[in-house]
C-alpha cells in the first residue's frame, strides 16, 4: 500500500502547481496556456535521498497535428468521431521539459484560438498523443470530467462537467488517503486561473477572485487537491462591461 501512494503521489507532484493562462482580444481571438511544474521544494520532501540520484532528462516540442501525422496509419483506422476529436487537438502546441540536473519539471501546452469554443481540451492532449503513439482506443482513457469556454463579448464561461462518475469517484477516494499522509507536509499544490479581457470585469461568480487595479484581469487560485477531487468547483463566470 505504501508503494501504491507512494508511485500515485509522486506522479502527482510531477505537476504540483498548474496555471491556465488566457489572453483574449478585442475581437474574441486570443491564446491559452497550460502549464504544468514541478514544484522542486514539495518534491523534495517526497523524494528525500531519492531526490539527489534522480537521472532524467526529456526536451520536446511538438504540435499535435504533426504528431499525428508521424502516426498517421494508426490515425486513418479511427472512426468519424474519434477523429473529429483528435482534430480538435491539431493546434495545440507541446513542450515538455524534464532535467533532474537543472531541476525542472515543467510541461506546457498552448493555443491559438479565433474564438475561445474552438479551443480544445488542452487536459487530455497528452493521453490524446499517447493513445496515437501507442494505437488505444479512445474509449480507455481515464479522464472523468471535460472541460470547455465559451465567450459572446460580454460573458466568458468556464464550464467544467463530470463525464465519468465512477473514475471521479475512484479518484476521490485516493485522494482522501492522500490528504490524511501529507496534512503534516508543507506541499505546494495549486491550481490557477489567470485570465485577461478585453474589457473592464462587472462581476466574477467566484468572490475568490483578484482582480486586478484596472479590472481587465484576474487570478484565482485553489488548493491542487480539491480542484481534483471537485472539478465542478473551478467554474467560473465573469461579466464584462
Amino acid at each position: 500500500m505504501k508503494k501504491i501512494f507512494f508511485a500515485f503521489f509522486v506522479i502527482a507532484l510531477q505537476s504540483c502547481q498548474v496555471t491556465e493562462t488566457i489572453h483574449i482580444n478585442p475581437d474574441g481571438s486570443g491564446s491559452i496556456t497550460i502549464e504544468k511544474l514541478r514544484d522542486e521544494q514539495s518534491y523534495q520532501l517526497l523524494a528525500g535521498e531519492n531526490y539527489s540520484k534522480e537521472e532524467k532528462y526529456e526536451d520536446t516540442t511538438y504540435v499535435f497535428k504533426d504528431y499525428v501525422k508521424k502516426y498517421g496509419e494508426t490515425f486513418t483506422k479511427l472512426t468519424p468521431f474519434e477523429k473529429s476529436v483528435y482534430e480538435k487537438h491539431f493546434p495545440v502546441e507541446v513542450k515538455i521539459k524534464k532535467s533532474s540536473y537543472e531541476k525542472d519539471f515543467r510541461t506546457q501546452l498552448s493555443q491559438q484560438f479565433k474564438t475561445l469554443s474552438e479551443v480544445a481540451d488542452l487536459y487530455k492532449t497528452e493521453d490524446y498523443a499517447d493513445n496515437i503513439q501507442n494505437n488505444y482506443a479512445l474509449s480507455a482513457e481515464k479522464h472523468y470530467y471535460s472541460v470547455l469556454f465559451l465567450f459572446d463579448g460580454n460573458c466568458f464561461k468556464r464550464i467544467v462537467a463530470i463525464t465519468n462518475l465512477e473514475e471521479l469517484k475512484k479518484r476521490q477516494e485516493k485522494l482522501v488517503e492522500i490528504k490524511k499522509r501529507i496534512k503534516t507536509f508543507p506541499f505546494k499544490l495549486s491550481f490557477e486561473l489567470r485570465y485577461h479581457f478585453p474589457k473592464p470585469i462587472l462581476s466574477v461568480s467566484n468572490a475568490k477572485a483578484i482582480i486586478s487595479a484596472d479590472r481587465k484581469s484576474l487570478v484565482l487560485t485553489f488548493p491542487l487537491i480539491e480542484a481534483v477531487n471537485n472539478p465542478e468547483s473551478t467554474n467560473l463566470e465573469v461579466g464584462l462591461e
